[in-house]
């Protein structure tokens, strides 16, 4: 019975991976769908998507045109191969039982510009394959308290049941995670020994050849969008806003593009599937954060009246 719901489950994702030349459909009736596009913008300068306004969340506030910038990337699925120029790329909302967890971790990395983006990543690794945060090697644990709250540090440890020790018969992990979790149990610290096994060294397996890498794909919101993943440590992202965006029954002339409220996965192969973190370029962040906070409105100073010098009082 339990092969035959997985085996159900398995022909399910399976179907709703591939999808016709026209039209993506992710793997949930609530994700939306794509239309892929051929646009013609060969004329049109590409601006730095990095040094456009930012709101206090910290989505890119885009107006008509082409934006470009490179991001830090994330590997989210373990097991699977790294990324390659084959590999055509759309974005999906992040569908995984602790998406609180690596969206907080993705979005507060954008402006922990110190830490190491390894140790985020095995930060990462160890929120999927459901490691105790305990377990995690020291630099790791230091960079989970500066990205997540007590809450959500205290749901890595396992909550009231890691109190018990009883986590780990409760929540069992096989395969590539539960490899990952065994090595974080037995205290390695090598980066690579856990790059071995999440990021394989195999080309990815071609499902649907039709999607290629520099398609554009049409968000339900109106803009454009393509991903090009240099392996799964950084990705440049294009997004294209038209003069006039669909909102509901509105037209705009401005989108909110928050990339680490997303994964990104491959259209036309089993590759990666990768999480969003801060810009590669730092400085500009901060200096159109600085921008931004000279924009906003500042009350008047109040007027001091005049001193009396004490002759006159």
């Amino acid at each position: 019975m339990i092969r035959l719901v997985l085996s159900c489950i398995l022909f399910n994702l399976v179907f709703m991976a591939c999808s016709s030349r026209k039209t993506v459909t992710t793997s949930t009736s609530m994700e939306p769908q794509y239309s892929v596009q051929t646009l013609e913008l060969q004329d049109t300068a590409s601006l730095s998507m990095v040094e456009q306004p930012q709101t206090e969340n910290g989505s890119f506030v885009l107006k008509p045109g082409l934006y470009t910038a490179e991001f830090k990337s994330y590997c989210l699925q373990p097991g699977t191969p790294d990324p390659t120029p084959r590999d055509a790329y759309f974005q999906a909302p992040l569908n995984h039982p602790r998406k609180e967890i690596i969206e907080t971790i993705l979005k507060n990395s954008q402006t922990a510009n110190d830490l190491d983006q390894r140790n985020i990543q095995l930060l990462l690794w160890g929120v999927v394959s459901r490691t105790e945060f305990s377990k995690l090697p020291t630099p790791v644990q230091y960079t989970g308290r500066r990205l997540l709250n007590s809450k959500q540090l205290f749901e890595l440890n396992g909550g009231v049941m890691g109190i018990v020790k009883t986590v780990a018969a409760v929540m069992p992990s096989g395969g590539t995670l539960g490899d990952i979790q065994n090595i974080f149990n037995t205290g390695v610290n090598s980066y690579e020994a856990y790059e071995r096994i999440a990021v394989p060294r195999t080309l990815s397996q071609m499902h649907n050849p039709e999607f290629k890498l520099n398609q554009w794909y049409q968000h339900t919101e109106g803009y454009y969008v393509r991903y090009y993943p240099d392996g799964y440590k950084k990705t440049t992202i294009q997004v294209y806003v038209p003069e006039t965006t669909q909102d509901g029954e509105n037209l705009i002339n401005f989108i909110l593009f928050d990339p680490t409220s997303i994964s990104i996965v491959p259209a036309n192969t089993n590759a990666q599937r990768l999480g969003i973190g801060a810009p590669v370029v730092i400085d500009i962040i901060r200096t159109v954060i600085k921008v931004i906070d000279l924009d906003k409105p500042t009350r008047p100073a109040k007027k001091e009246a005049p001193k009396q010098h004490p002759k006159d009082a």
